[in-house]
């Protein structure tokens, strides 16, 4: 196999207006796909009364309520590769506009569904399709996100669209957040049940909807069109060449989504739940703090992303490594004493989770253009279904010992991320 270049060149350009339009279209579709892919677990309790019979135990209604919104998950890997294989070979505008359908339409069918009091064992096992339906979106739009702006912006800036995209990522879970605070301080907990639960759905879709709308007036990237005029395209299998030739990339990669994952799984997604169960606080204060801290993340991932264009990527992940590493540490050790400090601790923990901005940033630029979908998708999708699986259970174990536990977690992965930051940098990467 000849060798290839790891980029098409581009010339030194300053961002233009194209690119905010591009940029901005992207991170509101990719904002409202994650809604979509996250509402679910917000209904959780009340879609596990309605789709399951009700003389269910609890705990086994709970299970396997997540165990539908696992298979979404679950899905991501494969979902992610076939849409990155046709990526490679047909266009980047092509699968990213077709991710965001196969997340909507899902998702307004969840809204539609009828449940199990009228259609019997047929009303999960749709709810589990529509639910692995999303799980394949998501697994195709994240990483065709990234590759899409990265290839559309100027080389130096391609930090600052990665992490502005995140952003708008992290965007979709506070989001989620609000809008299911807003459907149940609207309404009774009966006309949740009733009714009200499918609205966040029925919205998901129809925006969704929008999206993809808006998503035809994008061009494909001038880095794939350069391979398609130059028939440069893949001549086998992307995912063989990845495996083949990109072993040391991958492992980079898989590296970095496990410091992503984790950072997004602990401190926003576990951590309301542990600042009720374990330090005490009333639901509202944890998800006010929580969306405070959701946030700051979304300025941190634009952040780190910018800096990493300036300092590059190494730098980026020592210092937020050990800055995640320190915040976190004293935001779990000092709440029991010092309840007031929630929300700034919260915030300031939020903002160094961005480090995870300048992921992206790195896994772009580790794989050639020509197989650069197939490789970040694989990478990525692999390592967030191993470890956002992993994730939960092993913090869980840890706090069953010690309260600390969510902090042992984190302090473990930002080695992982001190110790890939001094390795970029020992490469120059």
């Amino acid at each position: 196999m000849t060798s290839m270049p790891s980029s098409i060149a581009q010339p030194p350009r300053p961002l233009t207006r194209n690119d905010y339009k591009t940029l901005s279209l992207s991170a509101l579709g990719g904002a409202l796909e994650f809604y979509d892919f996250i509402i679910f677990v917000f209904f959780a309790a009340v879609v596990g009364k309605l789709f399951f019979p009700a003389d269910m135990p609890e705990w086994l209604r709970l299970m396997q309520t997540f165990g539908i919104f696992a298979a979404g998950y679950l899905a991501r890997p494969l979902g992610g590769i076939v849409m990155a294989h046709f990526g490679d070979l047909l266009g980047r505008k092509k699968m990213f506009t077709l991710s965001i359908f196969m997340m909507a339409v899902p998702t307004l069918i969840m809204g539609l569904l009828p449940t199990y009091a009228q259609i019997g064992l047929w009303a999960p096992i749709l709810l589990l399709l529509m639910r692995v339906i999303q799980g394949a979106a998501i697994g195709g739009e994240v990483p065709g996100a990234w590759v899409f702006v990265s290839e559309h912006v100027p080389a130096r800036h391609v930090g600052y669209a990665c992490g502005t995209l995140t952003s708008g990522l992290t965007a979709g879970i506070l989001l989620g957040s609000l809008v299911a605070t807003l459907i149940n301080s609207l309404y009774s907990a009966t006309e949740v049940a009733d009714y009200a639960w499918r609205i966040p759905f029925l919205l998901g879709g129809v925006f969704g909807l929008m999206s993809v709308y808006l998503r035809r007036w994008l061009h494909e990237t001038p880095v794939f069109a350069e391979l398609q005029q130059r028939k440069a395209l893949a001549e086998e299998i992307p995912l063989r060449a990845v495996l083949r030739d990109h072993r040391g990339a991958i492992l980079i990669s898989m590296l970095l989504t496990w410091l992503l994952s984790a950072g997004i799984i602990v401190v926003i997604l576990m951590t309301p739940t542990v600042l009720q169960t374990v330090y005490g606080f009333t639901p509202r204060e944890a998800l006010q703090a929580n969306s405070l801290a959701i946030v700051f993340l979304s300025i941190g991932c634009v952040a780190a992303g910018a800096l990493a264009d300036r300092l590059g990527a190494g730098r980026v992940f020592v210092i937020g490594s050990l800055l995640l590493m320190a915040s976190s540490w004293v935001f779990y050790h000092s709440l029991h004493e010092h309840p007031n400090w929630l929300y700034p601790l919260y915030a300031l923990t939020g903002l160094f989770v961005g480090t995870i901005g300048a992921v992206p940033y790195v896994m772009v630029k580790a794989f050639p253009a020509v197989v650069r979908f197939t490789g970040l998708s694989f990478s990525y999708n692999l390592a967030y279904a191993i470890f956002g699986g992993l994730t939960p259970m092993a913090v869980t174990l840890l706090l069953k010992s010690d309260p600390m536990g969510p902090a042992y977690y984190v302090a473990g992965i930002c080695l992982i991320g001190l110790f890939v930051g001094l390795y970029l940098m020992a490469k120059k990467r």
